[in-house]
């Protein structure tokens, strides 16, 4: 081999060197690596003591009973107070610390003074569901306005209304009236009615003068009965709550087997018929 030869072959083994990647040395002196670490010392340390304190709130201390019983009902509460709070901001319409504070004070007070009928709250929130259910609403809420402009300036006889009755298998009064709410909010539609007895809804439709139009408002209310029960009311997440009042039709429990150990036989007997009277009510509708 020329002296060439191994000349080159010298540069091109120092190019493969250089090219290679420089080892990581580390820039952090010993002082900053001791401050460094005691800082993860000092985080792990908090938290845990953190979790611990959580841990011992939750065992030691007991929420007010007008807050809830579980943690459902007290996610509600916690949501009225909010709400209420967010309501007191916009009406002084200016966002503070004492227009906040004062909120969440009247809000306690309002709920502490004058306590609303519990809510029984018998499901899981489901977000994705949820935020189905709402892009459904805004596409139905657009949909709806343009079929009633429509209606309004078109020449010809104006719509035929009626009011339609239809059942839905919702359980929880709560999910039902967000489910009237749905309805009401999409134009065209307006629930007049409610019977919570046999969960019947009666409808005023704004046009029914076909039955393509008849069918399409019930493929609506089917699919927001679909939807509703989807995000709120899975039966695999389904908890009945004791404030709830038509355990007789939905949670087959017997109002005479509650009451047996009460009751006097007359009206143990009074109570076994009603079930049946209600299944010939419903024949009968």
């Amino acid at each position: 081999m020329s002296a060439e030869d191994r000349a080159s072959e010298r540069r091109q083994e120092s190019g493969g060197a250089s090219r290679r990647r420089a080892p990581v040395v580390s820039t952090k002196g010993p002082v900053l690596s001791l401050v460094i670490n005691v800082w993860r010392v000092s985080l792990l340390f908090v938290f845990w003591h953190f979790v611990g304190a959580l841990v011992w709130l939750r065992t030691h201390t007991r929420l007010p009973r007008w807050l809830g019983s579980d943690g459902r009902e007290v996610a509600v509460r916690l949501w009225t107070i909010a709400w209420l709070t967010f309501v007191w901001v916009l009406l002084w319409g200016t966002l503070s610390w004492a227009n906040v504070i004062g909120g969440v004070v009247l809000a306690t007070l309002v709920l502490t003074v004058l306590p609303l009928p519990r809510v029984p709250v018998e499901g899981r929130i489901h977000p994705l569901s949820v935020l189905q259910l709402v892009f459904r609403l805004i596409v139905d809420f657009f949909v709806s306005s343009v079929q009633i402009g429509w209606m309004a300036i078109r020449p010809g006889r104006p719509p035929l209304g009626a009011v339609v009755r239809v059942r839905v298998a919702i359980k929880s009064d709560m999910v039902l009236t967000l489910a009237v709410d749905y309805l009401n909010l999409v134009p065209g539609t307006m629930v007049l009615e409610i019977d919570h007895r046999r969960r019947m809804l009666y409808v005023h439709v704004f046009d029914v003068r076909s039955e393509k139009k008849v069918r399409a408002f019930y493929d609506q209310v089917a699919y927001v009965e679909r939807m509703f029960i989807k995000a709120f009311e899975r039966d695999s997440e389904w908890h009945p709550s004791p404030f709830h009042g038509i355990d007789d039709d939905y949670h087959h429990v017997r109002a005479a087997d509650r009451s047996v150990d009460t009751a006097s036989p007359s009206e143990a007997t009074e109570t076994d018929r009603l079930p049946a009277e209600t299944e010939r009510e419903r024949g009968d509708s």
